[in-house]
């Protein structure tokens, strides 16, 4: 019988490898299995497009049921994977049924990280969002002069903010950190957020910290906070994070560290399970990271796929990632890990800018608020293995076509 691959996991990684998978072979069989009840679709929009309802649940999916059929891929929806069996080589589905393998590919994805029960995060109105249920059971709330309390402030709650915001909700976004954004930007770029949300009416308290979920009847009804201060809520949204979904690897022995360890070849410690995406962790610079964007699934997943066909292909992270907020499209290329400096440079459009991290004098990543030219320019360089002078970098005459 020919080969026969198997994919877990309903997303861009999961799609991406089962595409590369046809198109370079037409005779293995390939089989997706999607634990949510829709095809493989992508995700980056349900904190933005399709919370507001601009975006139909159509233009989330990635391929249609036409497109899988043609390419005689069996897809099997709304049924979780259960366990993995690697020694008969199956995979054992929620109904006790098992799926045969010759090469397995995890890409499980991730999951938000909770809060614990005592905080009264069970109560009726607590959400949080990682799924497409999750944006269809917030939307009804999301209604001018309703209030919005926001647990967390990343990139999925700041942007629940700006689509609450604009809907004309009364948004509070507590931070138990000094500013928000506080992992994964510099101060330049929190200041430039906050800046931006409390223009558009947006509360932001920093060095805050959740205290308890108030409840009556079984539903939020407010936050309570350090210092003693109660916040009025028709609902809280939780964004502290989220966490590799790593359950299914640990229960049948892989190797996990921060997300399922793979090699340069996307294998995981058994040479016939790979894995892809958020869920899996690597080498980059000497240090095991996980990428959490839509490019790495992409990319990885793309690696993956070959190198189950046989190819002997390095997979090479090349990240970049995007948030859109009100009219400010933030668009980031390269890791800031480990910066021990930034500078602003301002952008040729009026309100664009961008920061620039380095460690030392070598250019690590780079924030460009609605500056694309910085973004395309700076990923270039970045790509190229090159740096950028400090000086020219802050210097908006400078050309930076001439360091790529």
């Amino acid at each position: 019988m020919n080969k026969g691959v198997v994919i877990v996991g309903g997303g861009q990684a999961a799609a991406s490898a089962a595409a590369k998978l046809r198109e370079l072979d037409g005779d293995i069989r390939i089989t997706l299995l999607c634990g949510e009840p829709l095809l493989p679709y992508q995700r980056p929009p349900l904190s933005k497009k399709y919370l507001s309802g601009e975006m139909p649940l159509e233009r989330l999916i990635l391929r249609p049921q036409d497109w899988f059929d043609q390419q005689n891929i069996e897809v099997h929806c709304g049924q979780f994977v259960a366990s993995l069996d690697r020694n008969q080589k199956q995979v054992v589905l929620s109904d006790d049924s098992r799926v045969g393998y010759d090469e397995l590919l995890l890409t499980t994805g991730s999951k938000a990280r909770l809060l614990p029960d005592a905080s009264g995060a069970k109560a009726e109105g607590v959400h949080y969002l990682r799924a497409a249920i999750h944006a269809d059971d917030m939307r009804p709330i999301l209604q001018a002069g309703r209030k919005l309390v926001v647990i967390g402030g990343g990139y999925i709650g700041l942007e629940v903010s700006a689509v609450a915001a604009q809907m004309g909700m009364d948004v509070t976004v507590v931070e138990l950190a000094d500013r928000i954004l506080q992992r994964v930007a510099a101060p330049e770029t929190s200041n430039f957020f906050r800046q931006l949300h409390s223009s558009n009416g947006v509360n932001i308290l920093e060095s805050t910290g959740l205290e308890k979920i108030i409840s009556e009847n079984g539903r939020a009804t407010g936050v309570a906070v350090s210092g003693g201060q109660i916040i009025d809520a028709d609902m809280v949204l939780v964004g502290i994070g989220v966490l590799p979904q790593t359950e299914l690897a640990e229960d049948c022995g892989l190797t996990v560290n921060n997300g399922i360890l793979v090699d340069a070849k996307c294998r995981t410690s058994d040479p016939d399970i790979f894995a892809a995406g958020d869920c899996a962790s690597f080498t980059r610079n000497d240090a095991i990271i996980r990428l959490e964007s839509v490019p790495n699934a992409i990319h990885q997943a793309e690696i993956a796929a070959q190198n189950i066909l046989g190819a002997s292909l390095d997979y090479v992270a090349t990240p970049w990632f995007w948030s859109d907020q009100y009219d400010v499209k933030l668009q980031i290329a390269g890791l800031n890990i480990g910066y021990d400096d930034t500078l602003v440079r301002p952008g040729k459009r009026e309100g664009s800018q961008s920061v620039w991290y380095y460690r030392g004098d070598t250019l690590l990543a780079v924030d460009a608020m609605n500056d694309a030219p910085s973004f395309m320019m700076a990923r270039r360089i970045l790509e190229a293995g090159k740096s950028v002078p400090k000086s020219a970098a802050a210097d908006a005459q400078t050309n930076l076509k001439d360091f790529v």
